[in-house]
């Protein structure tokens, strides 16, 4: 049997809003997302020692994520301004891509789910590293951005696949 599937930003008439959490109780919920900027070989020897034109770019696409997740509710209309108690980005050089792979965890004791937050920080983190090096490697493809992690709330745990 098919399952009726709501929109929850959609109300009856089809037009988009912020879902009202008031009568949600408060709860400990955490996301975890995922992604990867792959580049040539050469450009990643360049970020790894540090040598690229406008500087730390590991710790710069760091900074960028963490201030990402905090500014969601700006960036993306239909979020929740939210009281992050925790957003950690770790931008990891890898060989084997080769590039550099992202991940982000946010935390918040709240109403709302933190799933967009923990994507537009590895979104953001993904984007800068493409800024910092695109002179030398205007061919480095983001890919993979997924949520892969959900705690808390009503519709409980999610864990990808």
């Amino acid at each position: 049997m098919a399952q009726s599937i709501t929109l929850t930003h959609l109300d009856a008439s089809g037009t988009a809003n912020m879902v009202d959490v008031s009568a949600k109780p408060a709860t400990e919920r955490t996301a975890v997302a995922v992604g990867a900027v792959v580049m040539k070989p050469e450009t990643l020897a360049l970020v790894r020692a540090g040598d690229a034109k406008k500087g730390d770019v590991l710790g710069t696409a760091r900074l960028a994520g963490i201030m990402a997740a905090k500014r969601t509710h700006e960036l993306i209309p239909l979020c929740h301004p939210l009281l992050l108690t925790k957003v950690a980005v770790d931008v990891t050089p890898d060989d084997a891509l080769p590039g550099v792979r992202v991940s982000a965890t946010v935390k918040v004791s709240g109403q709302t789910g933190v799933e967009m937050e923990a994507l537009t920080a590895v979104s953001v983190a993904c984007l800068t590293v493409y800024d910092m090096v695109k002179a030398v490697d205007r061919g480095m493809r983001i890919e993979a951005v997924h949520l892969v992690e959900k705690t808390g709330g009503a519709s409980g745990t999610y864990r990808a696949e």
